[in-house]
């Protein structure tokens, strides 16, 4: 695990006291999440809350290492079993997929680890930053709670480029050993 992870962990369990095996596991993991979540709390399936073509801003193009006003997939979804589970955002340059993968994703109701695992894309995850937040009134009011929030970004790597960025968001109380 990259130790500025690490340090991020052991930093948000000076605030917030000692994470569970499955938060560690979500915040540190450079796996499929969906399929961790499968396992937890059983089958998971997406609310796509916002799915639009963007042109790239500044913030975008940088993170994804992309030109301003590249034409990106911008995607804000509600992982759910029973209840909400994950919020997640994801910005995918669209120059960078091919077709199939591009029709997956504009479905909306397909976890991206599935399309990835669908279409034999090989792949890794880069984890960029896990932190601690105060819900914001959206949180609130998707998971019911206003507890404190655990999030963490990453960038899904493809061929040496940036396929996806990831900003994942769930509450601290969701997933107590």
């Amino acid at each position: 695990m990259d130790p500025k992870i690490f340090e991020g962990i052991k930093q948000i369990e000076k605030e917030l006291g000692t994470l569970s095996s499955a938060e560690k596991i979500l915040l540190a993991t450079d796996g499929s999440v969906t399929t961790i979540l499968d396992v937890l709390k059983g089958h998971v399936h997406i609310r796509t809350l916002i799915q639009e073509f963007q042109k790239a801003d500044k913030e975008a193009a940088s993170l994804l290492d992309i030109e301003v006003g590249d034409t990106i997939n911008y995607r804000v979804v509600v992982i759910e079993g029973q209840t909400p589970l994950i919020y997640a955002i994801s910005m995918i340059p669209v120059e960078r997929l091919d077709n199939d993968f591009k029709e997956d994703l504009i479905r909306a109701d397909i976890p991206i680890g599935r399309i990835l695992r669908k279409h034999n894309i090989e792949s890794r995850r880069e984890i960029k930053s896990v932190s601690l937040e105060k819900p914001d009134p959206e949180m609130v009011e998707i998971f019911k709670t206003d507890t404190p929030m655990l999030k963490r970004t990453y960038n899904i790597i493809h061929k040496d480029q940036v396929l996806v960025w990831l900003m994942e968001t769930f509450p601290h109380s969701l997933f107590k050993d």
